[in-house]
């Protein structure tokens, strides 16, 4: 079934997108209804105005999963899956003619051949300068100079029509007339075309390693396809094309003389090493510019127009035998569209790193799937399932040996016959070092599980030690000048500042991560509950002893409760800031873990897997905020309420 619906993502997310965009419809008109005929007791800056309100939180779910889809092009493949490949075959056309349009000014404001008349002047002139500056050798300062003039000859002659040869032209002429030639062969008819069984039984637009199937699936397609190996042919010969004339080919050589002298020679001067070195540096400069000048790659202005006027009027061509394909383009597939490589085509703009919701939730069955040996779960390591655990192991971690060790009194020796008879002692060793066989349960483990152990115990040890702490430095001088320093020393500092150190300290085991969050919990927890104890209103304190109360009696029945709303913020709060450090620890140091896998799949660029890990925890910071909600709503009804 789901092999069924990874196959079928188009018609599944062509689905969702029509029940998305039916549920964004409705709730407004249900919660613009439910605004009209609200009770008139609700009255502005009420917290009861806030109940309810389900109509809103599906309306924006649907809101943002319809942005989703069609930023992710998912609107695009779901009803118009084969705009992908088309747009493959068009990509092909404009990576084959990119050789020629790169040396025009198409998709740039100069010609090629001008960018590079431009550059070499200005570097030969600042060239110049510095050299003029230079007067500790004379004799090749005025070698360098007159090597410079002679370059400066070279892009003269290079630029001057005068001096193009007649082949050049004619070469020249024949390209820009079989662009002209191929452009005018996008009106002919191409529905005769038959597209080929292999392409055929490509996999569809997004379901396997290869992004966008590069053979054409379209009669149109084929007509690109066809017609970009033409295209092809015709880049390569252009490609080719040098101008060379003769009294350039002298300036050339005898250049080349020169600098092959200036380099000779360069061992021969008596200047000092820094200033030889500066020398050699000219030198190498003005040997680097030469190089570019000596390629044939300038042509004399003017030459090239024709060239230009046919490759913008094959482009028009091309982009008028788009049609509809052109509008999907704009209107469904927003960004670059699609580029060809040498090897595959992809998806650019927000669709390069933003994927498509079902894409996202095959990547996270595939995660979820806990048969290792079938390919689930991530680095042979499960999402979040369970194994059988033996109860000894359980006990072993919870019970210390060193209990065992105060309550014995002599552990058994081996016998003279090379044996050993372990006594009661030991056996009560056996049990808290987990050796005892006392049978298995199912534990659950993988990934998630990991993760959560960790903030989970951090956030024990947090609120344990925190809350009180914090609740006496509200109520205690003592507690509040002792320990506010330090607290306050270590509590500005960004958890990833200490993470190196810790890390160092404990190592990539769950002790360091455990103990990392546990500064980051115990902070928060401590200064929630020191404000919520000494904000406790002091009529209430006097009140209390007024009536005779203790102060235990006071602390619990008074401060604690007026805590008791600072201390479970705190606890909200902590939970959202340990998660998001644990991420970052786990991609710092780990084998397991969602900031493992997200970590990993950073490295490869796998933008599919890193949004499985980012809805993962995004899902899992939401249900401990509801928990949250749920605790507060329960523990504190009276909050809010005066």
């Amino acid at each position: 079934m789901f092999e069924w619906l990874s196959d079928n993502r188009a018609l599944v997310a062509s689905i969702i997108i029509i029940l998305c965009l039916l549920s964004f419809l409705v709730t407004v008109l249900i919660g613009l209804r439910a605004n009209f005929i609200r009770p008139d007791k609700e009255v502005f800056g009420d917290p009861e105005r806030t109940k309810g309100g389900w109509y809103w939180a599906i309306c924006g779910i649907s809101a943002l999963l319809l942005i989703w889809f069609y930023f992710s092009w998912g609107v695009g493949r779901a009803y118009f899956p084969d705009a992908a490949n088309e747009m493959c075959q068009v990509a092909k056309i404009e990576e084959a003619i990119s050789p020629i349009t790169a040396s025009l000014p198409v998709n740039s404001r100069y010609y090629k051949s001008t960018s590079l008349v431009k550059r070499n002047i200005e570097q030969l002139d600042e060239l110049a300068r510095e050299i003029r500056l230079f007067d500790y050798a004379p004799d090749q300062q005025s070698q360098l100079l007159a090597v410079i003039k002679d370059i400066e000859n070279i892009l003269a002659s290079l630029s001057n029509p005068a001096f193009l040869k007649a082949e050049t032209q004619k070469e020249i002429d024949f390209i820009s007339n079989e662009l002209i030639f191929l452009a005018e062969k996008f009106d002919q008819e191409y529905l005769s075309f038959v597209i080929s069984s292999d392409a055929l039984l490509q996999d569809p637009w997004g379901t396997s390693d290869v992004e966008i199937p590069m053979l054409p699936q379209t009669k149109r397609g084929i007509m690109y396809d066809q017609m970009s190996l033409d295209v092809k042919s015709l880049s390569k010969r252009f490609l080719k094309l040098r101008h060379f004339p003769e009294i350039s080919k002298v300036l050339i050589e005898e250049t080349k003389e020169k600098l092959t002298d200036l380099k000779n020679g360069l061992d021969e001067t008596s200047l000092d090493e820094v200033n030889q070195i500066k020398l050699a540096g000219f030198i190498k400069y003005t040997d680097r510019i030469f190089k570019r000048v000596d390629d044939g790659n300038i042509f004399p202005p003017g030459v090239l127009e024709e060239v230009t006027a046919s490759s913008n009027y094959f482009l028009g061509q091309l982009d008028e035998s788009k049609g509809t394909l052109a509008l999907i383009d704009i209107f469904f597939l927003p960004g670059q569209g699609v580029v060809k490589s040498k090897t595959q085509c992809t998806e650019q703009g927000s669709a390069r790193w933003l994927p498509k919701p079902t894409d996202v939730v095959a990547k996270f069955v595939v995660l979820a799937n806990p048969n290792i040996e079938a390919g689930g779960g991530y680095k042979g390591f499960p999402l979040l399932w369970w194994e059988w655990v033996s109860i000894g192991n359980l006990v072993g971690f919870f019970v210390p040996d060193i209990f065992v060790d105060l309550l014995v009194e002599n552990y058994s020796e081996h016998l003279e016959s090379g044996t050993f008879e372990p006594n009661f002692y030991d056996k009560m060793l056996f049990f808290a070092q987990g050796e005892l066989n006392l049978g298995y349960i199912p534990f659950p483990n993988g990934h998630i599980w990991d993760s959560l152990v960790r903030v989970i115990v951090a956030m024990f040890f947090g609120i344990i030690l925190g809350v009180p702490l914090g609740i006496y430095m509200g109520i205690s001088k003592f507690f509040k000048s002792f320990f506010d320093p330090l607290i306050e020393l270590y509590r500005p500092v960004p958890p990833l500042a200490w993470a190196p150190l810790i890390l160092t300290i404990f190592g990539i085991q769950d002790d360091g991560k455990i103990f990392l969050l546990f500064m980051v919990a115990f902070a928060i927890m401590v200064i929630s509950a020191r404000t919520g104890a000494s904000g406790t209103q002091l009529s209430k304190i006097r009140a209390s002893h007024s009536l005779g109360a203790t102060n235990g009696q006071i602390l619990r029945y008074v401060i604690l409760p007026n805590a008791l709303p600072e201390i479970l913020t705190g606890v909200r709060i902590s939970i959202g800031v340990c998660w998001g450090t644990l991420v970052a620890a786990e991609m710092l140091a780990g084998t397991t873990g969602v900031g493992f896998i997200e970590n990993v799949a950073r490295t490869v660029s796998d933008y599919e897997l890193i949004w499985v890990t980012i809805l993962i925890m995004g899902l899992l910071g939401l249900f401990f905020d509801i928990v949250m909600r749920i605790l507060i709503a329960r523990l504190i009804p009276w909050r809010g309420k005066g």
